[in-house]
Parts: structure tokens; C-alpha cells; sequence
């Protein structure tokens, strides 16, 4: 494999391509996307490896889906061909709220 040195703006380019491949996973139970309901904290992209990590939370810390949605994650980086090996890290800090769901996510679930 070689080694590629991505400049800052090609970096946060990548960056963004892998948040709209996470708008990919849905989490079945609410049927919205993971990054409009919050659940993605951060993306950190190694630009000399492809190596990517992914901190993700969960709605409740007693969630069944954490195994699917993961795997549904490892399935949509394989769209981002700069990503070599994904981690996803579950956190839980700060706490996931409604608060951190985009508008579009509370309009669909009917959420003032």
C-alpha cells in the first residue's frame, strides 16, 4: 500500500464523504439516518494510512441495534475509497439528547 499526503482541504473533503455514506445507516427502529439523529461525534481520518475511526453513540445505553448499525458502518465505508480499515468507538460522553438530532431528523419524528 502506499502512502498518500492529503492536503487539509482534501482531508476534510474526505471527511465529508464519510458522513454522507454514514446518512446510509439507518437505525430501524426510529428509520432515520445516524448522522441526522446525532449519533456520530467524531470522524478521524489518518491521511498517511486510510485508517478512519468513528465515534458513535448510542440513543440508550442498553441499545440492541449496536452490533447492526456498526456493521451497517463498516458496509458504508467501503463506498469511501480513501478508507483503508475502520474503527467505530461507541462513547457515551456526552450523553446523547434529542437536542443533538438535526431539525430534519425532530420534524420526521414529530418532535417540537
Amino acid at each position: 500500500m502506499s502512502e498518500k499526503n492529503y492536503t487539509s482541504q482534501e482531508i476534510e473533503g474526505i471527511k465529508t464523504r464519510i458522513l454522507e455514506s454514514l446518512e446510509q445507516v439507518i437505525d430501524p427502529e426510529l428509520g432515520i439516518d445516524i448522522v441526522n439523529l446525532g449519533l456520530i461525534y467524531e470522524i478521524r481520518f489518518d491521511g498517511d494510512t486510510g485508517e478512519t475511526e468513528i465515534d458513535m453513540t448510542l440513543t440508550t445505553m442498553g441499545c440492541p441495534l449496536a452490533d447492526l448499525l456498526t456493521d451497517q458502518i463498516y458496509d458504508a465505508m467501503t463506498d469511501v475509497p480513501e478508507v483503508t480499515k475502520t474503527e467505530v468507538k461507541l462513547v457515551w460522553y456526552p450523553a446523547w439528547t434529542v437536542e443533538k438530532m438535526s431539525r430534519y431528523a425532530r420534524i420526521a419524528l414529530g418532535i417540537k
